[in-house]
């Protein structure tokens, strides 16, 4: 499948939707997932036309890992979970639903279960608070 350039990351990169923003450089971006599974539910892209990990080059892939540990760092010392989960989905059949590579870190806590994947949209107040705190975390 060729890269659907108005996917919704597409869209976020080029300023066409809107996305609660933590993290930003030149090569990637973190932001709140607006369909959390879990509170502080957040995602790291890179900026580059890339549809899974299979078309990243290690460099590219490389720089996306260590963003992704940056935030799962910055959502632990700002959130306090019980536990963390990072996660990448590759094709449908993985449950890949945006076809633009990207990571998720869903911060995990004791009795509370996760919501199912892309069922209902957060209240973009309660997101951008969520991004100001692990924003503030991300060293």
């Amino acid at each position: 499948m060729a890269y659907d350039r108005n996917n919704v990351f597409a869209k976020i990169l080029r300023g066409e939707l809107p996305a609660a923003k933590i993290y930003e450089d030149e090569r990637t971006l973190a932001f709140m997932d607006a369909m959390p599974q879990t509170t502080g539910h957040s995602l790291v892209i890179p900026k580059i036309e890339a549809e899974n990990i299979l078309d990243l080059d290690p460099e590219h892939l490389a720089n996306l890992v260590k963003v992704t540990q940056r935030l799962a760092r910055a959502v632990n010392a700002a959130l306090h979970p019980d536990g963390i989960r990072v996660m990448q989905f590759t094709g449908a059949a993985s449950g890949q639903s945006v076809f633009h590579v990207h990571f998720h870190v869903m911060p995990c806590y004791i009795g509370q279960e996760m919501k199912g994947h892309a069922r209902e949209f957060a209240d973009p107040a309660v997101l951008a608070e969520l991004a100001k705190k692990i924003k503030a975390e991300m060293k």
